[in-house]
This record gives structure tokens, sequence and C-alpha cells, in this order.
């Protein structure tokens, strides 16, 4: 299979996810050997319409290109180097301002981990090979510590090598997917467990199903244990901790909002709305200035309530052949593209950066801020973009 059929193949997988709105009770529905699972619907009103009418990151430049596969974190180490990144084939790489070298792996069986001219081959041994999502580094010590989508939190040393597993399950219940995190500064680490029932590669079968055993957690590095915040959540992932520390936010993909789960204050131990998003979330990260940039795969479209209330049409569609399928996806304008939001501490929209047309970002997993750059990564495409902010100015 060519890679720009396999290319094709993941982006039709995200531009359904795109089609589907999760506000919909029926759109839970009418999916052969999924159990749906009942969805709390938000107020769709809060739903923002900003857009950004000039598709600014269009301006974006894209480095790396067909060097790296799937780059979906970017963490930048305590000395300003990087980015990192954890890639498909499940190494964690180092860009040196050159080139890629490896750093870390997740799994010590490497032997059928080898980059891959076929990117479908990750994912059949991604179990094997291990999957890395969400990358922080411990600011005073150095180590990096990593999401594996298979095998939980796990840390690995300044030097790189083979990462070391934290912990694998929380108050006995085994992690199943292992999505984002952030550190405090006591070292306490604050990540998400996707899903109860289905793993990484099995992610369409989550949204769809709308299945609620998501997790929010905390491992504590004295005790060693890990302790569960928040039970019964859709599909969070990407979590992010505020700047003063007193609490954290964190994203629920398959409906698409922020949640505040308060760490201090009379609140401490309470969740609550922090905002609705007009799309589809991956990972959430705070800048120096406090505030919030979160990165979405796609917005929300008049073709997701199309599909939300017709649940044969959207059977229909997922049984087409591949090159019908895509054109019908495009025609309804479910196609993945480059959305990226900025909000204030109370949850205010600042800034939106879009490229819906598509051209040059799409399906954005994680904005990263450094030095009045934007570096964006994405689970699905082969490079890494680079936005200059001072051009939202011109």
């Amino acid at each position: 299979m060519q890679l720009k059929t396999v290319v094709g193949w993941l982006l039709v997988a995200f531009a359904i996810y795109c089609a589907i709105d999760p506000f919909s009770h029926s759109s839970l529905s009418g999916f052969p050997n999924f159990v749906s699972y009942e969805v709390k619907l938000p107020d769709t009103n809060l739903i923002p319409t900003n857009k950004d009418p000039f598709n600014l990151l269009q301006k974006s430049d894209i480095i790396l290109l067909g060097q790296i596969q799937g780059p979906e974190s970017l963490a930048f180490d305590p000395l300003g180097r990087g980015p990192y990144t954890g890639v498909a084939d499940g190494r964690i790489l180092f860009w040196d301002g050159s080139k890629w070298t490896q750093f870390a792996v997740t799994s010590s069986n490497r032997t059928v981990c080898d980059p891959q001219p076929n990117p479908l081959d990750y994912i059949k041994n991604e179990h094997i090979c291990g999957r890395p999502l969400g990358l922080r580094f411990n600011k005073k010590t150095g180590d990096l510590y990593i999401a594996d989508a298979y095998f939980g939190l796990m840390k690995v040393g300044p030097e790189g090598g083979v990462a070391t597993s934290l912990t694998t399950e929380a108050e006995g219940v085994p992690l199943t997917f292992t999505n984002d995190l952030d550190i405090d500064d006591d070292g306490n680490v604050y990540f998400t467990d996707s899903s109860s029932q289905y793993q990484r590669r099995h992610f369409m079968q989550l949204v769809f199903s709308g299945e609620g055993g998501g997790r929010v957690l905390k491992y504590d590095p004295i005790t060693k244990k890990t302790s569960v915040l928040v039970n019964d959540i859709q599909f969070p992932n990407g979590i992010t901790l505020s700047k003063d520390g007193s609490f954290l936010l964190f994203c629920e993909g398959a409906i698409g909002r922020l949640t505040r789960y308060w760490l201090k204050g009379e609140k401490a131990g309470t969740s609550e709305l922090f905002a609705i998003l007009p799309g589809f979330p991956d990972n959430i990260r705070t800048n120096q200035n406090g505030e919030f940039w979160v990165a979405l795969h796609c917005r929300r479209s008049w073709a997701n309530h199309l599909l939300a209330l017709r649940p044969k049409l959207r059977d229909f569609l997922l049984k087409l052949p591949i090159k019908s399928k895509y054109q019908f996806m495009v025609f309804i304008g479910g196609w993945p593209h480059g959305v990226i939001l900025k909000y204030s501490p109370d949850g205010k929209i600042l800034q939106i950066l879009e490229d819906r047309p598509g051209k040059v970002v799409k399906a954005v997993s994680e904005v990263e801020e450094k030095e009045g750059k934007l570096w964006i990564g994405s689970v699905l495409m082969p490079f890494i973009a680079v936005y200059d902010l001072g051009l939202s100015s011109t």
C-alpha cells in the first residue's frame, strides 16, 4: 500500500471523527458491535463562533518534512534544547537544530519497530513498540516524563535510553490508554487515561461508542501511589497545570470541552466547566503568561448535525470504499484542518489561528509556545509546523 493511500486512510478516520457530533445522543447509536453510552449534553449555545478570517496558520513554516511520522507532543528540556517528540514507531527523538537523533524508547523489544515504509505497520505493532504521546520535562531534575499509550506513565533520565515504568494502574484499575501529563513543582504528575476499554489503536471505537471510563490521575513520586482525581469522563486527553498551580485543565476530546479541576483553595477537589470548544481537542499547554493554547483536530460543521441525526447515513458512509469515502468527507466539509485557540486563565478566548482549507496545517495535536513562536505537532502528519506569533499583528 502506498504512503499516500495510508495517509488518506488515517485522515479519513479523523474526518469521520470530525463529522460525528457527540452533543447529540443519537450520534452514539447505529454502530454495530459497539455499546452506546449516555452523553451529558452541555449547552451548545456556549460554543464559540469566532473564526480566523485570514487563515493565519497558512503562514506557518513546515520543517522536517518526511523525516518523522506523527509527532504528537513537543517538549524542550530545561536548557531550552529541542524539541523532543514521540513518533509513530515508538521512539522519542531529539532535534539538535540540524538533524534528528534517537533520545529514548519506551519498549526494549524493538525487533519489529524499525522505521517502516508503511505507516500501518506502526499501528499494528504499537502495543509492542509503544506509542509515546504526552511529554514533559521535570525542570528540576531534567528527567523526561512520558505518557505511553500502552505502557503507562514512564520516565527516562537526562541522558535518555530505555524509559522505566512508574505506574500501570490506579486504585487497582489498569491503565488502558495513557494520553497526556503535566508535573507540578513538587514532582507530582497529573495525567489522563482516556478509556477503560479501548486502547489507542482502537480510538475510533472509543469515539463512536461514547464510552465514559476515562480518568484524570495523580502520581505521587514519594509514595509511588497513583490516585484518581476525576472519574467517568469521555475521552480525556490533554492536561495542563495553571501557572500558579491552583488548578489544572483537561480536554474532553469526544464532547469538545475544557474542564477545570481545583487543586488548591476553597474549591479544592471539585471540577467545573471551563470552556465549550468549537471542535474536537487534543492537547493543551500553558504559556509563560499563564494562558492556555488548545489544539483542535477540526471544527464542528453542519455535517456533524446531519450525521448525528442520521445513524443509517453514517453507517453507509463507514462502509464506503476508501476513494468514495474520501470524496464524500471532503464534500461535506469534514476534512481535518488546523485550529488553535488561546484562552485566558478565566476562560475567555484571546486568539484563534486557523487553516480552514487545510493547505498547510492539518489535525493539530499540540502547540508549544517558545520565544515568540508556536511549535505545532500532529499525531497524523509527517512534519512539525512553526508559526511566528509576530505574523498575527501584521
